[in-house]
This record gives structure tokens, sequence and C-alpha cells, in this order.
């Protein structure tokens, strides 16, 4: 057999990933038809015990449903991420854990409108506010994807109204329009020397609250201000949904990007703005943070791929995203303790995609994986930091963003992925030229959409999906294609980080094509449509 059908055949005699059939949370895995294989490397065994030990991370807290836990040394749901980016990508295989992750959030939520930053055995904390990706893109992203129920979407948007109006009244003590931090765990930077001579905490540990003797405190965040104005952006969706008026929204989330740009948006950088109108200039990961607010537009992100995310003097390392400039002097790339001043951080990662897929910019981004991807392939543990120069593993384990950036690249650049919109994306970049003898010879992934099971296998040449057990079809390794949401091939995009000449076979009809890095092609009735070419920002040195 040829190494496609090897694949092939061992896809569909594999197990699903969590088989305990009285586990609640792996029956609804294994509805999802999820399988994953890999001739060759080590990936297969990593994505097998990326499932054991997300199942790990996932627990009641006291008498609730099943939540998702930060795993490693963080007990409980954190905002910043189980919570917002982890429970986004957890969407796709345990939506109720999503779900019952978010409306612990929105049952704890003081009664001034605050939302816990964590809920822990210990119950819901307060003492800061530790916010990164926008809740709000989370439960509009859930509520699309798994049949719009209107009671969860009504319980979090009461929540999330309520919480916009807590940071309005104590988080714009200068009157700004942009959302102030008062310590370094307010954006979850720890170590970062952004925050250097500001404390780790709020004052006396409540969260209206900095420390006057502080001198450059509050600071103008622009982390926190994108965040505000990509969440009422949001908000304005989910608004109308409910049959509300999305227009005060809309005039909020506009208020909040002129004041980003105003206050923190200098030479292409976001930087804190000090209270004595100073900027602290650290160049840090709130580029990223900011992108992935939907900031700024598609001639913004190419500017910032090639002065900084692509460039391997600032950002782009061997492991991916740095959490600080590599060639800024205070950079400190120690990836044994739980630091945000220099290496690599899942979590940065995780978050990373949705500002590249914003702008079109997938072929960028999956370059950007295949490094840590092969690394991984050869680790023991999934940690929080990583190596910026070999990505060696270092601080924490069983840490549930890194585990779900294994899960969610394996789907995003070789498998099957459903997608808000009804979107499924069918992607082609098999890992086959992996770093470190990590290199499969073909893989193969499965899954359940809509009700057609699809299986896709492809070796270092070729992609073939087979939907409800017949090969339906063909295209050359480099290529995405999409499905609309009526599940036909709608267009197919570049997503190698070269062009590829091959033939889309759909059923007995062809498309002979060459495709450029992000390049997507519309399709329509098996005919070939328009044509839209981003660019493509290739590593800077």
């Amino acid at each position: 057999m040829t190494p496609i059908q090897t694949a092939l055949s061992r896809l569909r005699q594999a197990d699903a990933p969590l088989t305990d059939a009285d586990d609640p949370v792996a029956r609804e895995v294994h509805a999802t038809g999820i399988r994953f294989v890999a001739l060759g490397g080590g990936l297969e065994q990593r994505w097998q015990q990326a499932w054991r030990e997300l199942r790990a991370c996932i627990a009641p807290i006291g008498s609730s449903a099943p939540l998702l836990h930060e795993g490693g040394v963080y007990h409980g749901a954190w905002l910043e991420s189980t919570a917002t980016i982890n429970a986004e990508m957890l969407d796709r295989f345990a939506p109720s854990v999503t779900r019952a992750t978010h409306l612990a959030f929105a049952d704890a939520q003081r009664s001034d409108g605050l939302l816990p930053y964590k809920v822990t055995a210990d119950g819901p904390a307060f003492t800061q506010i530790q916010t990164v990706t926008p809740l709000a893109r989370c439960v509009w992203n859930h509520y699309l994807l798994t049949g719009r129920d209107r009671d969860y979407l009504a319980r979090m948007h009461d929540a999330m109204v309520r919480n916009d109006a807590w940071l309005a009244a104590h988080r714009d003590t200068r009157g700004t329009g942009g959302v102030e931090a008062f310590c370094t765990y307010d954006t979850g930077h720890d170590l970062s020397p952004r925050f250097w001579h500001m404390p780790e905490r709020c004052h006396r540990g409540d969260a209206t609250a900095f420390d006057p003797a502080v001198p450059l405190l509050p600071v103008v965040a622009p982390d926190l201000t994108a965040n505000v104005a990509c969440q009422r952006e949001y908000l304005a969706l989910i608004a109308a949904e409910l049959g509300a008026d999305p227009a005060p929204w809309r005039e909020k989330a506009a208020a909040s990007r002129a004041a980003l740009h105003e206050q923190c948006h200098v030479d292409g950088m976001f930087y804190d703005r000090a209270a004595d109108g100073s900027h602290v200039r650290v160049d840090s990961d709130v580029l990223l943070r900011v992108l992935a607010c939907e900031i700024g537009d598609d001639d913004v992100f190419a500017a910032a791929l090639e002065d900084h995310l692509m460039n391997t003097r600032r950002f782009l390392s061997l492991a991916g995203f740095t959490s600080i400039a590599m060639d800024d002097p205070r950079f400190d790339g120690d990836h044994t303790r739980n630091s945000w001043a220099g290496p690599v951080n899942a979590l940065t990662l995780l978050r990373a995609a949705h500002a590249f897929e914003h702008h079109g910019r997938v072929a960028e981004l999956a370059l950007t994986h295949a490094p840590l991807l092969a690394a991984m392939a050869g680790h023991d543990r999934f940690a929080q930091c990583y190596d910026p120069t070999t990505a060696d593993a270092g601080y924490t384990e069983v840490y549930s963003p890194s585990i779900l950036w294994l899960l969610d690249t394996l789907e995003r650049d070789a498998g099957i992925l459903p997608r808000p919109d009804g979107e499924v994306w069918l992607s082609g970049l098999t890992p086959t030229r992996l770093a470190h003898g990590q290199a499969a010879t073909a893989t193969g992934a499965a899954r359940t959409v809509a009700g057609a099971h699809y299986e896709l296998v492809g070796d270092d040449e070729a992609i073939e999906v087979h939907r409800d057990g017949v090969r339906w079809l063909q295209f050359p390794r480099g290529w995405r294609v999409v499905l609309g949401a009526d599940g036909e091939p709608a267009a197919v995009v570049g997503l190698a980080a070269g062009p590829v000449a091959g033939i889309l076979h759909v059923g007995d009809d062809e498309a002979p094509l060459t495709l450029a890095p992000n390049e997507r092609v519309a399709l329509a009735g098996g005919r070939v449509g328009a044509r839209t070419a981003p660019g493509f920002t290739p590593p800077r040195f």
C-alpha cells in the first residue's frame, strides 16, 4: 500500500482519543468523530497524550458542571485564558465544557458588575482584572457553533454589559477613553519589563485602586483598551441578535479604538501611556494582543509582519513569537520560570492565530508553527514557556493552552476544522517536513461535521479527502479547500510558504491551479472564480 492508503487504513481502525463510555466529556468528544494518525515521528503519540492530559484539565469546581481548568500550577479557571482563548479552542471538541466555563464566570460576577479574574475551589477572586482575549468574541463564536442558544447568549450578554460598565467607571481615572492597568497582574504579564517599578497586584487587593506612591500609575494599557474595543464590537453583534440596537455599542467601540491610537500608538507599536504622559517603550507581545483584537486594517497588519512579527531579530524565534522583542536589551529568554520577559509562551501562540487569519495571512501562520510542532513531537510534557532558540519545554506541565495549541495546530494545518460561520477548512499542509527526525511520511485526520464524516489523508505530495467513506477530493499538499455552509467547495487557499501548482479534483471534475501563499480562489459550481492575493511576508533577518 502507498503511505496515503496506509494512513487511511490506520485512521479507520484508530480508537477515539477518549474511550471511557461512562464519561460525558469522552462521549461528547467521541461524537465529533475526531481521529489522528501519523506514520513516523512522534506527533501521533503526542496527540494521544494531549487528549489524556486535556481530560485531566476538565473537572467540576464545587457542585458545578465540568469546567476547563488552566492546568499546571494554575488551579481553577482564569478569565485571561481558560474562559476565553482556551475555551474558544475547546469549543470544537467539547462545547458543553466551554458553555459551563463561560457561565461559571457570569454566575460568580460581583454585585457591582466586576467579573472574577479566576474561579477556583476557594471561590471567585476579584483582586485584579487579568483580561486579554475578548470574552464576547468567544461567547459569540460558541453561540454560532452550537445551535444558537439564546438563553445562554442573553445570560452572557447581561454579564458582559455589566462588566463593561464597571471598567468604564473604575479603569479610566484619567478620562482618556482608554482602559488603565493598575498592576502587572491586570494583563497577566508576570516578570515583564513592561511593568518594572510597578506593583504585581492592585493596591491592597482592591481592583478599583492603584498605589498613589507609584509615579507611573495608572497606565493606559493598549491591550486592555483594544480588548474593550473588540469586546464592544461583538457586544453589538450580540445586541442585534437579541433584538436590541447595536449602534451604541459600535459607537463605544469606535471611541475605544480612537483612544487606543491617540494614547498608545507610536511608530507602528503600542505602548502603555504612563501617568506623566510618557510611553513605556517596551516592545512586547502587546502588539499581537492588539492585533488579535481586530485592530487595524490589512495594511497595518502587513507592516507589523514586515517590521516585527516575521523579523527574526525581533519576535520570530525558533519556537514562535517571543514575549519581548529579542533585540530589546531587557530581553530574558529564561523559559524555566513563569515569565513574560522573553520566552515563548503557549498563550501567545494560541492567541496569535486569530490575528493572522483575520487578515488572510494563513501561510505565515503555518510557517511559524513548524519549528515548535517538530520540537513538541519530541517533548514529554506540555509546558507554558519554551526556549526561543531550542524550543525546549520549560515552566510547568499539563498546561491546557499548550495542549490546545497542539490540537488546534494539527487541525488548522493538516486536518478538518469547523468554523463558527459554517465553513469547514480541509487543510493539506501535512507535517512531512518537520526537523529533528519528527517528519511523518503521511498523516490522517477524521472528523464528523453537520452529519458528514470526513477523512483527510496526505503525504508529502498529495491530499485525499473521503466523505462518508467515499473518496471525494484530491489536491496537492500545501492547499486548503474551504467548504461553504452547504458542505460544497467554496474556495481554495494557498497554505504553503511558496507557490504550489496542481489540480483540484472534485469527484469527476478537475480544476488546474497555481496558488501563491495566502492566495484565495473562489469556487462556484465547480468553476474557478475571483482571486484575492493578500501577499506574503517571509522571515526577515
